[in-house]
């Protein structure tokens, strides 16, 4: 787009002409800084690292619907699923111990996996996972129809899907309703011995409760690719606890190349006054 000129901060060229502004974390003066601003793009999926609430509401904020972000997540996913439904977790613990011990093999058509969130990530996800012969669950605050799954909406119908979950996926936005929503009172919905993968946002999870359903066995596994806090300190608890997976936040990461063409295609359409891929609604937080 040679058309388009472009700087790379602190050389902003002449503020009054910048229309759009590419970050992850903005500058709070943007207006200030930028008074003819019209759009910000975030460089992530999410944008729970804004502060919606002083988010100027003439500006238009578009979250990255990279589709290097989705294939990345459906390969760290993929991986989980099938790493914690061959209970490889236990077999690595066993290799350590010098012990050679067969376990229980569950068939993939008898394990329900149930995937929070059913957006972009959530249906790329369920799509391979489908092909793999699993029983597939999904919850999402609205409702979905979603081939050879069963959909579950709303806070009333969450603890039912959780019920129905051996194997409990989270790709949920982090909102103000969806903080903790990874803690005690909906691990106990769960069967006893489910597994936890959360690739959503460090804030969906409550730590001390994971820890305690884990150690209660409630929980028989997690592989966790988001923290409230990254990196955790050196003493936190999960670096070597037996039955958690610590990946540093790489489930899913923008591609310069597809991302790109991602955010250009959107520059074109918001100049040709057609709605913009990803853009988000700011009372509802994605």
């Amino acid at each position: 787009m040679p058309e388009l000129s472009f700087h790379l901060w602190p050389d902003v060229g002449d503020p009054e002409a910048v229309e759009f502004l590419v970050a992850w974390l903005p500058p709070d003066n943007m207006l200030e800084l930028f008074p003819n601003l019209r759009v910000v793009f975030s460089v992530g999926a999410g944008v729970d690292h804004f502060d919606l609430s002083a988010f100027p509401p003439q500006l238009q904020l578009v979250r990255m619907l990279d589709p290097g972000i989705a294939q990345g997540m459906v390969e760290y996913v993929t991986l989980g699923t099938l790493a914690l439904h061959r209970d490889m977790p236990r077999f690595l613990q066993q290799q350590r111990q010098q012990q050679w011990q067969a376990q229980p093999w569950v068939p993939a058509q008898q394990r329900r996996v149930g995937v929070m969130g059913l957006g972009n990530l959530g249906r790329a996800v369920i799509a391979q996972l489908r092909s793999l012969g699993f029983q597939l669950n999904g919850w999402s605050r609205s409702a979905h129809q979603l081939q050879g799954v069963t959909c579950f909406a709303g806070w009333e119908q969450l603890p039912d899907f959780l019920q129905q979950t051996d194997l409990l996926i989270c790709l949920l936005p982090l909102t103000a309703e969806t903080r903790h929503i990874l803690c005690a009172r909906n691990f106990n919905h769960l069967p006893a011995g489910a597994a936890l993968i959360n690739a959503g946002r460090g804030g969906h999870l409550q730590e001390e409760d994971l820890l305690a359903a884990l150690d209660s066995g409630q929980l028989g596994a997690a592989m966790l690719d988001v923290l409230q806090e990254e990196p955790p300190g050196y003493s936190h608890p999960f670096w070597q606890h037996p039955k958690i997976w610590l990946t540093p936040h790489i489930a899913g990461v923008t591609s310069h190349d597809s991302g790109c063409d991602v955010l250009l295609d959107n520059v074109r359409r918001f100049r040709q006054g057609l709605p913009m891929h990803g853009a988000v609604d700011l009372s509802r937080g994605y």
